[in-house]
């Protein structure tokens, strides 16, 4: 099966060659990855040969979430340094300006066993982390053999990808034969995985780093502040800002339609388009100003000024949780097309009204929460979409009631992190400090 498995994965590399090549050649993607990829590290990454704890988390929000455990793990265990793999260009670029407890970050390997077995030499884990549900059976496989202790954290089995797995489900079993232990984010996620084979006695259920990992807002000092992005929003607080956040390809056009409705009872409205893939700048950028919107990108306003303009299209990466303390409203994307979803704890740690679609498969439990606890408002379709942003828009009461049970809603739900540490110290005991003796010298 692993044979069958390798093979269908150099298949799958061929015949998406043409597509990675365009990719390459138009946006400059994984082009200065692909050594990384195939297993070679620069010499200086582990030039030491030291031992370490390798984390993996796919992309940005993965990233994110890795924040909760990396401060810990590098407090913890000393001796052993802290690597973090992540498979997107934005997640790298997220990790390397965010992540200042990781000892370095590499993209991770095409999981082909001499390709996984090369890396292994480099990074020389004694513990492997995978953020979320990355299941790679290869290396899984490689780290069993060479006795390095597994673990899947804040993991979760979704609604779309639950049949996928059962599809290949005596296969599958092999290879959560490989995993050492399962934190996973709930009882279904939990049942789930034991549907699939995973022994019941390795999962535990910690509930969701993603709360964790949040940083909570605190007062700046002397008034300033606290990100460096807001110097680039100077706004009046009395200013209305929808930030619709994590956008994908269908909704600009019914957020940039709620809007024109929104500018119509607040001409000084200020909307902050963030799509979810940087490819999409330029086309978001010309949605918007053939709407009739004055349009700036973000690299394009001045620093300590107020954005002279409708809408910013947000063209950078790791600012978007930032920008949500500053909105009146949020609409969080990958939810009113079939996506499955993004984040909304994010401007929920800062006590914003959250309004999302229909299609949150990927963040079902969380989503249902929120809209259980009055914390957030999900809608069916865009045109319910624009009533509801009007009505938020002109309702403060409701806002401040939304926004002030989603924030009580993330305080009351952290904690995974300890849980989650506790599991990892099973498989990598923290060592005890070593007292060393001592003669008085008379």
């Amino acid at each position: 099966m692993y044979l069958l498995y390798s093979i269908l994965i150099l298949a799958f590399f061929v015949l998406t060659s043409p597509y990675f090549l365009y990719q390459a050649l138009r946006y400059q993607k994984y082009v200065g990855s692909l050594r990384q990829r195939l297993g070679y590290l620069p010499v200086s990454f582990n030039f030491d040969g030291d031992e370490s704890i390798w984390i993996h988390a796919v992309s940005v929000g993965e990233v994110l979430t890795a924040r909760a455990l990396a401060a810990d793990l590098k407090q913890r265990y000393p001796r052993f340094r802290l690597f973090l793999s992540t498979t997107t260009m934005a997640g790298q670029q997220v990790a390397r300006s965010q992540m200042r407890d990781i000892d370095a970050v590499f993209y991770f390997p095409f999981d082909l066993g001499f390709i996984v077995q090369r890396t292994l030499r480099l990074v020389k884990p004694r513990l492997f982390v995978m953020m979320e549900t990355e299941i790679w059976p290869n290396l899984l496989r490689a780290c069993r053999r060479r006795g390095i202790p597994t673990s899947i954290v804040n993991g979760r089995i979704s609604a779309r990808s639950y049949p996928r797995y059962r599809l290949i489900k005596p296969f599958f079993r092999h290879v959560l034969d490989d995993i050492d232990r399962f934190c996973v984010q709930s009882d279904q996620s939990a049942r789930r995985l034991r549907d699939l084979g995973a022994t019941a006695s390795r999962i535990t259920v910690t509930g969701s780093l993603k709360f964790d990992s949040l940083q909570m807002p605190g007062i700046a000092p002397h008034g300033r502040p606290r990100d460096r992005v807001l110097r680039f929003f100077r706004l009046p607080e009395s200013k209305p800002v929808l930030v619709a956040g994590s956008t994908l390809k269908g909704e600009e056009a019914a957020v940039l339609r709620a809007f024109g409705r929104m500018r119509a009872v607040s001409p000084q409205a200020l909307l902050i388009l963030a799509p979810r893939h940087p490819e999409r700048f330029a086309e978001v950028e010309r949605l918007a100003r053939d709407a009739g919107f004055q349009t700036a990108r973000r690299t394009e306003l001045p620093i300590d000024a107020e954005p002279r303009v409708d809408v910013v299209i947000l063209d950078t990466i790791g600012e978007l949780a930032s920008l949500y303390q500053i909105a009146q409203v949020v609409f969080v994307g990958g939810s009113l097309v079939d996506a499955g979803g993004h984040n909304i704890l994010e401007p929920a740690a800062f006590g914003k009204p959250i309004v999302f679609g229909s299609h949150m498969q990927n963040f079902a439990e969380i989503a249902e929460a929120f809209v259980g606890n009055g914390a957030a408002v999900q809608v069916q379709s865009a045109a319910e979409l624009e009533e509801v942003l009007l009505n938020l828009l002109t309702d403060p009461v409701r806002r401040a009631r939304l926004g002030a049970a989603a924030r009580a809603l993330v305080e009351a739900n952290r904690g995974a992190k300890d849980k989650t540490l506790a599991v990892i110290a099973d498989l990598l005991p923290v060592a005890s400090p070593v007292v060393r003796p001592f003669r008085l010298v008379q």
